[in-house]
This record gives structure tokens, sequence and C-alpha cells, in this order.
């Protein structure tokens, strides 16, 4: 499933699921478990043969129960099982209880703190099941201690343990990403917590996966993740294929995939102007890109071919006079124009441009704002169809770092920000920081693309897209798609030149749709060429990468 459900949304489909008759608690209970179960012997087809030790660890709630039924179910084809719980049998929930009473009928559960824990031998495996989806407070200090993978250092060889947790690692809020921290708790318990690190290798979740499971640190804790389909229809299923306007009740993760197909070709193809019609260069529109001054032009021309690489027709240069020689020098299918200082914008770039890319190379300064300012206020004209997109990144992001305001008030629906998290926070110092701990990064760009008045791109491992009515995607480069080598001088240049570029065409898609797209590009375009990568490859990778997704 290509939907994030929050820990409200989950509850609810369940609720429902229940209430049509389509299942009970306890069948859903019952699933979960053996999908759990049958995750752990697919990620580990070694424990399928053969006596295996595992502890499970159960909560005070149903991700507890969850728990029992994991630890009845691996009991039952022969592996000898600990189980220890976290709080009263007698405040279980009635389907956690159920659960308790019928691992109770041929076992026993001890408490979970350290000492009954590790007094024994060395399990094969540890099932965290304490806390799962909707915990947004801290786990209490005696157990994030028994949690903490230094903990298995009192057994021999404890690499060999292997940690699945169910939902997520306790103690990470799967709203946020995010581990609440009690830090006067910490401080009485002294400096052995918040030391405390509580990871999987794997992680099963249900129905669908939740924002935490990709945001912050989500990733890092949460090892491998799988996702196990417990029979939940109706409104559990995904409401808006990736490719259309963006649902604003549910969080999107921009990957290819809508009901378990692959969507490949035809996201493409419903977002990029020219593989589908025949046409003249202009008809797959015209991106101009404002380059900086001598010897701050790389940005700007990193941004332009990495526009004219994803389907723009043409491509202009806009630079200062002092800057036309250099640029000359490395531009060849680029076109260049000098703006002087004083010279109205349309003698250079007349309305046939329908996207402009401001702020790489360009500059923090009163020119800067200016060209900004400028640019927002062009319309649509008498040949137009739209509003020129307005792709605003790096120094026009900062040039309004003292007055935000001034640029909210002239941005429209075609314009997009793309900030790092420094640029962010010199616009939205209130949803940064330590506002941050208290706010999903979903939630933080929503206000910040509301506030705005137009679209929001966060970038990061983790990037975040939203609109000013609510519409939000994930982009992940995690689990199996990490790129640490796209951390380097001038991607963020490239990234806002493909959005430029995919929008600009007046057969593309929503800007919305364009930068979901440049984002999952951008990764990939990464992906494929590895290790050593420097900004300059990534636009030169995207005509390989685009024959490999079926263009």
């Amino acid at each position: 499933m290509t939907e994030l459900l929050t820990a409200d949304q989950m509850r609810g489909v369940e609720k429902a699921a229940i209430a049509r008759g389509d299942a009970t608690g306890l069948d859903l209970m019952e699933r979960a478990g053996q999908g759990v179960v049958e995750a752990i012997l697919a990620q580990w087809p070694e424990l399928t043969k053969g006596g295996h030790r595992a502890l499970v660890f159960c909560g005070p709630g149903n991700n507890g129960g969850d728990g029992f039924a994991i630890a009845r179910l691996l009991r039952d084809v022969g592996w000898t099982v600990q189980v220890h719980l976290h709080g009263d049998p007698a405040a279980l929930p009635a389907d956690a209880k159920e659960n308790y009473d019928r691992w109770m009928q041929a076992g026993e559960v001890l408490p979970l703190v350290a000492e009954t824990v590790f007094a024994g031998a060395r399990p094969d495996l540890i099932v965290d099941a304490v806390f799962g989806i909707g915990l947004s407070r801290p786990v209490p200090v005696e157990i994030a201690q028994v949690l903490d993978v230094a903990g298995m250092k009192q057994w021999k060889s404890p690499y060999k343990v292997k940690r699945v947790a169910v939902d997520c690692p306790s103690g990470l809020d799967l709203d946020t990403g995010i581990i609440p921290t009690d830090m006067a708790a910490v401080r009485k318990a002294g400096s052995a917590w918040p030391a405390t690190l509580n990871t999987a290798n794997l992680t099963v979740t249900f129905h669908a996966p939740k924002p935490g499971h990709y945001l912050a640190l989500g990733p890092t804790l949460c090892g491998s993740l799988k996702v196990v389909d417990i029979g939940l229809g109706g409104a559990a299923r995904e409401s808006q294929m990736i490719g259309q306007s963006p649902d604003p009740q549910r969080i999107r993760l921009a990957e290819p995939l809508f009901a378990g197909r692959n969507v490949t070709g035809s996201w493409l193809r419903s977002v990029m102007g020219k593989p589908n019609l025949p046409g003249h260069k202009f008809n797959f529109g015209h991106v101009a890109v404002f380059a900086g001054g001598v010897g701050r032009g790389g940005a700007a021309r990193l941004a332009a071919r990495a526009a004219l690489r994803s389907g723009a027709g043409l491509v202009t240069v806009i630079c200062p006079p002092s800057a036309l020689i250099e640029n000359a020098c490395q531009l060849n299918a680029i076109m260049l124009r000098a703006l002087k200082k004083d010279q109205p914008l349309a003698e250079v770039a007349d309305h046939r441009v329908t996207s402009f890319c401001l702020g790489p190379g360009m500059g923090v300064s009163q020119r800067t704002r200016d060209l900004v300012q400028e640019v927002l206020a062009r319309r649509a004209g008498e040949y137009d169809l739209e509003d020129p997109v307005v792709v605003l990144d790096a120094d026009a992001l900062s040039s309004f770092a003292q007055d935000p305001q001034s640029l909210f008030a002239q941005t429209h629906a075609r314009t997009i920000l793309t900030p790092h998290e420094g640029e962010f926070e010199r616009l939205f110092p209130d949803l940064s920081g330590p506002a941050r701990s208290r706010l999903s990064k979903v939630d933080a760009v929503r206000q910040a693309a509301k506030r705005a008045g137009c679209l929001v791109l966060l970038k990061g491992a983790d990037t975040v897209i939203a609109d000013p009515q609510g519409g939000a995607t994930v982009h992940a480069a995690s689990y199996g798609r990490e790129v640490p080598w796209l951390a380097t001088a001038g991607a963020g240049d490239v990234l806002a030149g493909l959005i430029a570029g995919l929008a600009a065409s007046f057969g593309s898609g929503t800007l919305f749709c364009a930068a979901e797209l440049a984002a999952y590009l951008h990764v990939e375009a990464a992906r494929s060429f590895g290790p050593g990568l420097i900004a300059e490859d990534l636009p030169e990778e995207l005509p390989k990468l685009f024959r490999e997704l079926g263009l």
C-alpha cells in the first residue's frame, strides 16, 4: 500500500472492519500474529528447521495481545518460547486478555524486567510487542533499559540474536518518527539512559505503513519493513494513485505502486508532457533559470541541465552581463541571456517562458528579492493556459529570511518552495528546531504550505511535499533506496531544475505531481550512478534511467 496511515486512521479502519462484520478483534489479532511468524520465517529461512528459542516481550495493550498470539504460534511449530509482560494481566484489553489466557493454558508469563530477561540463555529471536502504534509518550525507563540493544552484551555472541518489532520498535512514535523523551526521568535514572537504543532487524506492521516508519529515526530503528495484509477493506483501501491529485486526508508515499501493482510507466506518462504528444519545442515548455554573478553560475547550470534532460523543450540561463562569457564557455544546448540591473525581465524572458527557477547561486541580496518578486508577479497572458511555474530554492528563500511574509504575500498556486532544513528554519522558525519535537515533519510542512499559500518541498532522506489544502507526500530514500552519496554540493540545485523541467510542458501533470516525480527520479538517478556521484552526474544519468523505467 502506498498510503501512510496515522495511528488514528489505522484504528479507524480496524473499527470499521469490525463494525461491518468483516472480522472480530480476535480475528485481526490472530491474522497479525500469523503474519509476523510468516515474515520471520521468510526473512530467516534457517529458522524453519530445528528447535529455536524466542523471548517475546508483551505490553499492556493490543500490541501485547499480538505478542501472545505470536508466542503461541511459535510454540506450536516447536519453538521454546519465554514470554514477559509489562503491566497487570487483569488490566489487558479484552482481546489481548483472551490471547493471554490462551497462552497461559500451557505456558507462563514472567515480568518484563532486566533480572528475568537476561537471566537465561541467549535466545535466537526477540519479539518486541510492548508498545506499538499510537504511543506518543516516553517508554518507562526500566522498560527502555530492557529493550536496549546494549543489554544483549550479557549473552555470549549477542550479534546472533535476531530482533523483530511488532508495528515498530517500542518507543518510536509512528506518527512522527521521533522517540519521545522524559528528560526528568532520564536525569533521575542517571547517565545510562537516554543512550538506550531499541532497534529491530525486522519490523512487521499491518495493512499499511505508518508515517513514522519513513520519517526521522523510523528507518534507522526499524531495520527491514514488512507490511502484512490482515484483510481490511472498505475505506481502508488506497484512495488516490500516484500521479493524481493527493487526498488531503491521507499521506501518500511517492513510489510507483498502487493496489499492489507497479505503475511506473503510467506514472511517468501522466506527469511528463513529452512522451505523450508530438509537437514543437515550445509545446514542451521554456524554462528560465537565473544565475549569480562571476564565479557563481555553476548551480544555475546544474539546474538548467536537469530541466533540459527532464523534458523541457528549451532552457535559458539568465545571468548578469559580467557572467555572460563564463556561462557561454560551458553551455551549448542551453541558451543564455544577459539581464542588466535595471532592464525589464520581459525583454529577456517573454510570455513563452512557462517555468522559472530562481535561487541556486544567485546570492542572498536585495537584487535576488527583486527578481523573485518580479517573477511571482507574472501571470498567464492572452496566449497562455496557466500562470508560469515558479521554483524557489536556496538564495531565493534565504533572501527573505528577515521578512518571509513579504514572500508569502506574492506566492501563488503554481509556486513551490524547495528548502533544506536550514532554509526552512529561516522562513518558518516556529515549525523548526525544538518546535518540531511536537510535530511530525508532515504536519510542519502542511502548516508551512498553508501559511505560504503554495507548495513546499522540505528536502531530506525523508523529503516531504505538501500543498495548502493539506495534500502531502513522503518520498523516502530508505529501506534499500539509501543514497548517502547524494549528500553532495549541487544536488539540491539539480532537484530544483528537475521540478522546473517536469512542470514546464503544457501537457504536464500538476506541479504537485511533478514535484513527487522529481524527488523520485533524483534518488533513482543517484542510485543508478552509485558511489562517487557528484551533482553533474545526475542530469546525465536521466536518459539511461528513463529507458530503464520504460519510456
